[in-house]
């Protein structure tokens, strides 16, 4: 089999020692050939060009952002009218060796967040031919693989952007803090957004939305944090919903969700899981995420599941 390495040299943890070691252990299963990004958008290009050329396996060695834009490049953009019913036709299949700063998505897979580690892991499953099916999601003309939302999170990942364009590190320190600062800014802010999801009445007054592809929703350090714990890449989106900004009604779901097996609840909290689509309006241009990357100001947004989307190179269930 063909393989492609795509490497980001610009994400957090990738180094040319592990970029090597990577390269000389997929040598003995594949024939590799390595490219490392230059630019925004670049892995979106190079799995395009892998795909159209039959390459038949991707890994990609780098963050969470680079990962949706080689899914991205592979899938194209989706049909916006299609929404669940959307079909894929055949592409590479996908690894993932961990090389951010979060690796939600390899790590929802079971991949190990070291790059060493995972090295290995890699190549044990590609002896071992072991491969799985996952759902994906998509909105806003774009594929998103663990994680989207409008609102707080949104603003993180905006003050992030920035930081890094500063050459500040991507840490789960700075993104606790930048979480903090944002939630006590927006704390004097009108609820701007309508949640609509099929089978419920619209829900309004809603602060800041949350849509799941997989859980857990990122990571702090080794530790999960599940705001959708039943939703994952076999079922549709999980829905995460908050209604107020106040200290006493957001702390005791903060606790809940930084709990290992809890199932988060509260009055002032609209969840739903399993759903194939949701819609989400605001009263005024709000942040949109996909992926942990900032893409901009939106009014309305609509998202959808796609079961069966992708083939990764990854451990079974269970």
């Amino acid at each position: 089999m063909r393989a492609l390495l795509i490497v980001n040299p610009n994400a957090t943890s990738t180094t040319p020692a592990a970029r090597d070691l990577l390269a000389h252990a997929l040598s003995s299963q594949v024939q590799v050939r390595v490219v490392q990004t230059t630019h925004r958008g670049h892995a979106a290009e190079l799995a395009r060009r892998a795909h159209l050329d039959g390459t038949g396996l991707l890994i990609v060695h780098g963050g969470d952002g680079t990962v949706n834009e080689v899914v991205n490049g592979l899938l194209g953009a989706p049909e916006p009218t299609a929404m669940s019913e959307l079909t894929i036709g055949p592409v590479p299949l996908l690894a993932v060796v961990p090389g951010g700063s979060a690796n939600v998505f390899a790590r929802s897979l079971g991949i190990d967040p070291d790059p060493v580690i995972a090295t290995n892991q890699l190549i044990e499953l590609l002896e071992l031919r072991e491969r799985r099916k996952i759902g994906l999601a998509h909105c806003d003309g774009r594929w998103f693989t663990f994680n989207a939302g409008l609102g707080l999170d949104a603003q993180v990942c905006e003050a992030i952007d920035v930081a890094r364009a500063k050459g500040h590190a991507a840490t789960p320190t700075r993104y606790v803090r930048t979480a903090v600062r944002s939630f006590f800014r927006a704390r004097g802010h009108e609820p701007t957004l309508t949640v609509e999801v099929p089978g419920h009445d619209p829900v309004d007054g809603v602060h800041y939305a949350f849509v799941s592809n997989s859980s857990p929703w990122t990571y702090l350090n080794r530790r999960p944090v599940a705001v959708n714990p039943d939703t994952g890449f076999d079922t549709g989106l999980g829905v995460f919903a908050m209604r107020s900004m106040s200290v006493t009604g957001s702390l005791p779901v903060v606790r809940q969700l930084l709990t290992p097996g809890s199932n988060p609840k509260s009055r002032n909290l609209f969840r739903v899981d399993d759903t194939p689509r949701v819609r989400i309006t605001s009263s005024a241009p709000i942040g949109l995420q996909m992926d942990g990357d900032y893409i901009g100001k939106r009014t309305e947004v609509e998202f959808a599941a796609v079961r069966d989307a992708l083939t990764v190179i990854a451990p079974s269930r269970g």
